[in-house]
């Protein structure tokens, strides 16, 4: 399955879904679909990069909170990122995600601002494995 993401029509807030074949894809699409809800992707140089380490019991609360972090990356120290290296392992039935991201400093006259995103809700939140690999939903309030 090639990895992808695509956004839904929704009438107050930004809702995407992703897919991939593997869990670390689906999590690096996520991301890529929350950064696009924000800037022009295209513009964001790999200037600078971040290591985010975040553990969970699930993959649904790994993956909201993976997400939360770009928002808190964005809105604390005005970091948007163009680039993901995911890797996810699960041991002793938890859930460990470290993920290096790339990208700079928001740059309103250079990235094209789109939306601010406020944060990542639970409404309609979803991730399940499927027959082909991995599938998220998720819904921005902006």
């Amino acid at each position: 399955m090639k990895p992808s993401y695509k956004f839904i029509d929704h009438t107050a807030d930004v809702l995407f879904q992703a897919q991939a074949g593997t869990l670390n894809e689906l999590f690096q699409q996520c991301a890529l679909a929350l950064e696009e809800t924000q800037v022009d992707l295209s513009k964001v140089e790999q200037k600078e990069s971040i290591t985010i380490k975040v553990e969970h019991k699930d993959v649904e609360g790994l993956l909201f909170d993976f997400l939360d972090d770009l928002v808190f990356y964005k809105d604390a120290d005005s970091l948007i990122f163009s680039r993901f290296d995911v890797y996810i392992e699960e041991k002793e039935g938890k859930y460990f995600l470290t993920c290096q991201a790339y990208g700079e400093k928001i740059d309103h006259q250079k990235h094209d601002p789109k939306v601010d995103v406020k944060a990542i809700t639970m409404h309609l939140f979803e991730v399940k494995k499927t027959d082909e690999g991995w599938y998220a939903k998720v819904l921005i309030d902006i």
